[in-house]
């Protein structure tokens, strides 16, 4: 029999809320989650009582750390976009709940897969997009090529999952159980929404409730999980273990593999062997010099030959940027914690990636985009189509001081309309979440025009062709041409692109 039951805040006795108990609650790990009759939020119940300590934990996260994201930077953003943030606590029977918004309905899925379509409507859950299998037709679970996204697509995932570890980190908490299962994602909409937000691990005032999800556990954490959890030498999640789970979760978006499982057996018992492998032995399936642990190419199964294969599509692929941050985090740092990028490097890493993103010319390319390589003859590593025509790069300088211009190591490779935005102009702007809305408007664009290569100046005064000494006007147009220097902004912390054309 279907009831609505109503019950009260216990943060403040004046909110109530309704919830449709029809017996059969959705479960998820811990609790049990009910829908309000409008379907606007849930309330979901922890089913063990909760103890002072986790009751005080939840009603910090709902009062304090909410009030804290909603009085800094972008609160809708964060609280919209990035998560699913309690905003509420209930009490019945002696059980304590949490009042949280229902997901947007971009997370979940419309179709489902081609032959089965068992999870329509289900969750968009993280894991759904990390591994090849379920995007190739042959597998009998793949995917509905519509709920796939591009490559591109994952560069925007990942970006806004940096920003939500970013966030929670300045604020002093740890998730403690980042993983694909805690990340909703849709690649069509280039979203992500990391959930299961209860949990949150205070340094010093709320411990940790679990030590994670497997694949995404730090090597130190599982190394010592057969301490007492009151041995100063256990290492329980923390922000360090929350980073090597974000670099694993980046690297599972782009390449669709683990970083860590790789072909060396390190125990004939399969526990022990998952121990070792993930915890006090665990090396990067692509260490530049320790080749222990490669993948062995002929147990692959054949869904997997291509992006399970690193000598095929190598972590390389991804960029310079990128490259740099996964050597450091599955080599310098995976055993060495305090190595670990933070957030604010994997979104600065992500960002300038995206930059040197190029179109694949191959209309029946599944990932439309690739990273460009820096070659003379660049093409696509996803379908190997060669790159068609001249490739202009456009490389940025800053002026260090008075007539001496440095690279920013910072390069924005140009293809037919391809935008110039104001974090390009200026060192002043910068791409993150407080962006305005006039910020993420274009200020020009670049397009192959008469068989030229041009930039068209939309709205930037200032705009200077400094080869030819001459000005650009709003609304007029520049030709590339190899060594042309465009001065983008004549303002304090105005930019210099350098041009090289390349392929030619």
């Amino acid at each position: 029999m279907t009831k609505t039951i109503k019950v009260t805040s216990v943060i403040d006795s004046s909110k109530t809320y309704e919830y449709v108990d029809d017996g059969n609650p959705k479960q998820g790990g811990v609790k049990d989650v009910y829908f309000a009759p409008n379907r606007k939020y849930v309330v979901a119940f922890f089913r063990e009582k909760l103890d002072f300590n986790q009751k005080d934990r939840i009603k910090r996260i709902v009062t304090l750390y909410l009030e804290n994201i909603r009085k800094g930077n972008a609160p809708d953003y964060f609280l919209e976009d990035i998560f699913r943030w309690p905003y509420d606590a209930v009490e019945k029977d002696g059980k304590t709940g949490v009042v949280v918004p229902v997901y947007n309905s971009r997370f979940f899925f419309s179709k489902g897969y081609g032959a089965n379509d068992t999870i329509k409507g289900g969750e968009k859950v993280g894991k759904w997009f990390t591994s090849p299998s379920f995007r190739n037709k042959e597998y009998p679970l793949s995917l509905d090529k519509s709920e796939l996204g591009n490559w591109l697509s994952y560069f925007q995932i990942a970006i806004n999952i940096c920003r939500g570890v970013k966030k929670m980190h300045q604020m002093g908490l740890a998730h403690s159980d980042l993983s694909y299962n805690n990340v909703l994602v849709d690649p069509v909409s280039k979203s992500a929404n990391i959930i299961d937000l209860d949990g949150l691990v205070v340094p010093g005032l709320f411990p940790p409730e679990v030590i994670g999800t497997a694949d995404f556990i730090a090597p130190e954490v599982l190394q010592t999980k057969q301490l007492p959890i009151s041995d100063p030498k256990r290492i329980l999640p923390n922000q360090k273990t929350d980073l090597h789970a974000l670099a694993v979760l980046i690297y599972m978006y782009l390449l669709r593999r683990h970083p860590l499982r790789g072909g060396k057996i390190w125990d004939l018992d399969s526990e022990k062997d998952e121990l070792m492998a993930m915890g006090e032995k665990a090396l990067f399936t692509e260490h530049p010099t320790d080749k222990t642990n490669r993948v062995k190419t002929d147990q692959l199964r054949k869904w997997d030959s291509f992006w399970g294969n690193p000598d095929k599509l190598p972590y390389t692929v991804t960029g310079p940027y990128l490259s740099d941050l996964f050597k450091r985090a599955f080599v310098d740092a995976l055993h060495n914690p305090i190595a670990r990028p933070i957030a604010n490097e994997w979104e600065t890493a992500l960002l300038k990636t995206v930059d040197l993103i190029q179109p694949c010319s191959n209309p029946n390319c599944n990932e439309k985009w690739y990273v460009f390589d820096n070659t003379s003859k660049p093409k696509c590593p996803f379908c190997g189509t060669p790159h068609k025509g001249s490739l202009p790069m456009a490389d940025l300088y800053f002026k260090f001081k008075d007539d001496i211009w440095k690279p920013e190591n910072h390069r924005l490779m140009v293809y037919h309309n391809q935008y110039l935005f104001k974090w390009h102009v200026s060192r002043k702007i910068i791409r993150n979440e407080s962006l305005t809305e006039p910020d993420k408007k274009p200020v020009g664009y670049f397009t192959f025009y008469q068989n030229k290569w041009v930039l068209v100046n939309q709205n930037l005064l200032g705009m200077k062709d400094l080869t030819e000494q001459k000005d650009i006007p709003v609304n007029s147009m520049v030709e590339l041409t190899n060594g042309k220097k465009i001065l983008l902004s004549n303002e304090e912390g105005g930019r210099i692109l350098y041009i090289t054309i390349t392929n030619q």
